[in-house]
């Protein structure tokens, strides 16, 4: 039995001076790629960050939690929900997930939206107490205000804002981005 101990202590020790497996970069590009784009950040002054936003369609159901039927009062699990409609929980959400390095005691979300059913720009503003750390807040378009679960943003822009006005953060979908229609230039006139 010691040889065998010996052995597998061998090679415990082989193996580990070789290091731990590592996919070769090309393998690991589209994941970096990946996390580049879906993991960027935005910070700008007073110290918040955009750790990650997240849009998508939540049921009423994704809110039901079983402590809420013994206290009759929703239970957000630490995060703050905030509803265009309070009384209806399905629609469209925006889940935001902000660091800040200070408290901040009232901070306002903007959210511009452009819905499938208008082309035009919606605006929707938000009240919103960032804590010290890392904090989750989701702000929907619930009830009337959204179409239906089937339903996604054209285009979308999100910023942070101080109470003076000033962008503590923004984050935007490239469709926002996309630049305007350039006119194209006239042609020369006949003389």
């Amino acid at each position: 039995m010691n040889s065998i101990h010996s052995l597998a202590h061998k090679l415990r020790l082989s193996l580990s001076c070789a290091g731990p497996f590592r996919k070769p970069f090309s393998m690991r590009l589209p994941a970096f790629l990946l996390a580049l784009t879906l993991g960027s950040t935005s910070v700008l002054a007073g110290g918040v960050e955009v750790v990650r936003l997240l849009p998508e369609y939540m049921p009423a159901e994704a809110f039901d939690r079983v402590s809420e039927y013994f206290t009759n009062k929703e239970n957000t699990r630490g995060a703050t929900i905030i509803r265009t409609q309070p009384e209806s929980r399905e629609g469209f959400y925006f889940n935001l997930r902000a660091k800040s390095d200070t408290a901040i005691e009232i901070a306002w979300v903007e959210l511009q939206i452009i819905t499938p059913t208008s082309p035009e720009p919606r605006t929707e503003s938000f009240a919103v107490s960032l804590p010290k750390g890392s904090h989750l807040i989701r702000f929907g378009l619930t009830g009337k205000d959204w179409p239906g679960p089937k339903a996604l943003p054209v285009a979308w822009k999100m910023r942070l804002l101080a109470t003076d006005g000033a962008e503590l953060a923004s984050q935007q979908s490239f469709l926002w981005s996309k630049p305007e229609k350039t006119a194209l230039p006239s042609a020369p006139k006949a003389e």
